[in-house]
């Protein structure tokens, strides 16, 4: 990560964790991000998703705006780096998650975080079971929400721990939806470090 990126995401981590009730512009919002991209990686992206908890109907979250831009080939990550430049966008490297490399959107832009992902990566997978699930199981949704607001509380000058703080909770989602173990060990691993 160059010297730029890095300093963003302490900025980024110093940032207070509010948690907010579900907003119904959030998928506009989403729809609105998605289609300005597309015209600049039309051909190279395989699909734009909206993922997080922004993307879960009902659900409590920070109000930012989480997108996996989906591409076949490490070939199609660089091109999408250089053609997003032209947007706003500066690239972030890939902060210990492999195939997925994030993006510090526009000034300008809503708060959200744009993230191009290698079809079928590991970080692709957990984000689509994770949005899947709790779309399938308000139940799920809903002990979520309760604890995200918790941990926010109880977490609010500390965005890492409150990130880390809700792995158990993920990895229990990503096993029910039979997601490896390996997969999951990879994935708790890398929650402590980002």
């Amino acid at each position: 990560m160059n010297g730029d990126a890095t300093r963003a995401c302490a900025v980024a981590a110093r940032r207070p964790v509010v948690i907010v009730d579900y907003d119904e512009r959030w998928p506009r919002v989403f729809a609105a991000l998605r289609d300005r991209a597309m015209p600049v990686v039309g051909d190279i992206a395989l699909a734009i998703e909206h993922v997080g908890s922004t993307s879960v109907p009902g659900l409590a979250a920070k109000p930012i705006i989480d997108i996996d831009m989906v591409v076949p080939t490490p070939a199609a990550l660089a091109e999408a780096i250089t053609r997003l430049a032209t947007l706003g966008y500066r690239h972030a490297g890939d902060r210990g998650i492999e195939h997925r490399h994030g993006f510090h959107e526009p000034p300008e832009d809503p708060p959200h975080n744009l993230y191009v992902c290698l079809a079928g990566s590991r970080a692709l997978r957990n984000h689509l079971a994770v949005r899947d699930h709790l779309q399938r199981h308000p139940e799920d949704a809903a002990a979520y929400a309760v604890l995200k607001r918790r941990l926010a509380t109880a977490s609010r000058d500390d965005r890492r721990t409150y990130s880390a703080a809700k792995t158990d909770f993920i990895l229990g989602i990503l096993e029910a939806e039979g997601i490896p173990a390996a997969d999951r060990a990879a994935i708790r691993a890398e929650n402590r470090t980002v």
